[in-house]
């Protein structure tokens, strides 16, 4: 018998609120049967949504939740008091283990707070980075951290490390993943005081493959299966990742039609120039699952679109389907024991 996941989405959280959410709901069961989507949210207003489509009844489910977290609200006191927001009583379902997976686009603050004060780190992991896949000339790269935790330590850039490392070995399927670390050069003396502690700490790590230093220009090309850093250089490189591509891509278009030549070399092109800007398109990896937690929680982008939505559910079901929460967890323990003999 297939198994089935079952995948919480908030149908209120982000931009295009709840319209994307329901549309990338109804695609991914009408593309899996092994998916259960679960719409956290206004009852009546979710159900006015799902009128709009055709989808098996048995794999869309709601429950209701009145209230919404704003994305200017302060996270802490959000997750207190809105216990009938969709996310609390989104990330309460995977707490009490009623769902597998928890998927968001709406305040990133609340759904770091939430995901460490309600669902629960891992014991043994100190800070739960968000990390998402990045698009590279030869692939995928994984981003971590790309906006969890600003003020990081050393110790946590290597559990960020050893954590990667298992998502990209069993998500992604990359053997002996490369790991880097960001830095401003090459050189293993180069760095701010973060990166020249955290530095030798990956060198002696034996259950990664840590080849040194990556600078951001690298990155792009694929350097590293792993790229570690911490949030705020994470999140400048995702961001500026982004800018740039869309910017690239509008500046192709408006090129190409901009005179009668460039229109038929345009339609002459336009196949495998689409086949290869798709390549480059973060949306089709899905969102940024927070790695370290006792159960799955995945933040989308604020403005995602029915597309990007949808292959967040999916990629759930590869989580789960791996256990990357046990073995991060059977990791995590085995160093902890091995740090305490010590």
């Amino acid at each position: 018998m297939q198994e089935i996941t079952r995948v919480v989405l908030d149908a209120m959280g982000g931009d295009h609120a709840p319209a994307e959410m329901v549309k990338g709901a109804i695609d991914a069961v009408n593309m899996r049967d092994d998916i259960v989507v679960i719409l956290t949210g206004q009852k009546d207003v979710i159900e006015d949504e799902l009128k709009k489509y055709t989808y098996p009844a048995e794999k869309i489910e709601i429950v209701n939740a009145e209230e919404v977290i704003e994305t200017a609200e302060p996270p802490v006191m959000a997750i207190r008091k809105k216990k009938n927001s969709s996310i609390v009583v989104g990330m309460n379902m995977i707490k009490n283990k009623e769902a597998d997976a928890f998927v968001s686009a709406g305040s990133s603050g609340a759904i770091l707070v939430g995901g460490q004060v309600i669902v629960g780190r891992i014991k043994g992991v100190e800070r739960p980075p968000l990390a998402p896949l990045i698009p590279t000339e030869s692939g995928v790269s994984l981003l971590i951290d790309c906006g969890a935790n600003v003020d990081a330590r050393a110790s946590h850039l290597v559990q960020f490390a050893k954590m990667g490392s298992i998502y990209m070995e069993n998500v992604v399927g990359i053997k002996n993943p490369r790991v880097a670390i960001v830095n401003i050069g090459a050189e293993d003396d180069k760095g701010n005081a973060l990166v020249k502690e955290t530095f030798p700490l990956l060198k002696e790590c034996k259950d990664i493959n840590f080849i040194g230093s990556i600078e951001a220009r690298e990155i792009p090309h694929g350097g590293a299966d792993v790229i570690v850093c911490e949030a705020f250089v994470g999140n400048v490189i995702l961001k500026l990742y982004e800018g740039v591509s869309s910017t690239l891509v509008s500046q192709i278009k408006a090129g190409l039609m901009s005179t009668l030549k460039s229109k038929i070399g345009a339609a002459l092109a336009m196949p495998a120039l689409k086949k290869t800007l798709k390549g480059f398109d973060a949306s089709k990896y899905g969102g940024a699952p927070l790695l370290g937690l006792n159960g799955l929680v995945v933040k989308t982008h604020g403005n995602s679109k029915a597309n990007e939505v949808t292959n967040s559910i999916i990629q759930c079901v590869t989580f789960k389907q791996q256990d990357i929460n046990g073995k991060i967890k059977e990791k995590i323990t085995v160093l902890k024991e091995e740090s305490e003999a010590v």
